[in-house]
């Protein structure tokens, strides 16, 4: 196995939010990568964050062609949503793109409950094939999603 240089970008940028949807969500081009992080990372915590509202797990979804109709991925979601505790972790969704995956790739609408808020925002890591075997205690993640 080797180490590449990364394709990195911002999904969500860093934002407080309450009682909706998170602005500013992207999508990634997966054109010539083998494998793809997507990183949640939080600062200080009031409400959950879930994607589409604050009952689901936050979730990755694909798309064949730009700007078309994006469908989940199967396995591709933390356990749970992120609490309302989650305070200050880092969180990774990791696919491996070698299996069948379309080209475009998103968050499927990060959402914030209704309190005081909680602070946000997303990156993803992208990867050409043959890297090193990531885990979530190596990288000191609170947790670490392959599908």
């Amino acid at each position: 196995m080797r180490a590449t240089t990364p394709k990195m970008g911002i999904l969500v940028r860093p934002q407080l939010k309450n009682n909706g949807a998170f602005v500013g969500n992207t999508y990634v081009d997966t054109a010539g990568l083998g494998k793809i992080d997507f990183a949640f990372i939080t600062g200080i915590m009031d409400v959950v964050i879930g994607s589409g509202g604050t009952s689901t797990p936050p979730f990755i979804e694909e798309c064949d062609t730009y700007g078309g109709s994006y469908d989940p991925i199967d396995d591709a979601e933390l356990a749970v949503v992120i609490p309302a505790d989650g305070d200050d972790t880092i969180r990774v969704i990791s696919l491996d793109l070698t299996k069948t995956h379309k080209r475009y790739m998103r968050i499927n609408a990060p959402t914030a409950g209704n309190v005081t808020g909680a602070n946000f925002c997303a990156i993803y890591l992208g990867y050409e094939q043959d890297v090193e075997k990531i885990t979530a205690a190596g990288l000191n993640l609170a947790e670490f999603v392959e599908a």
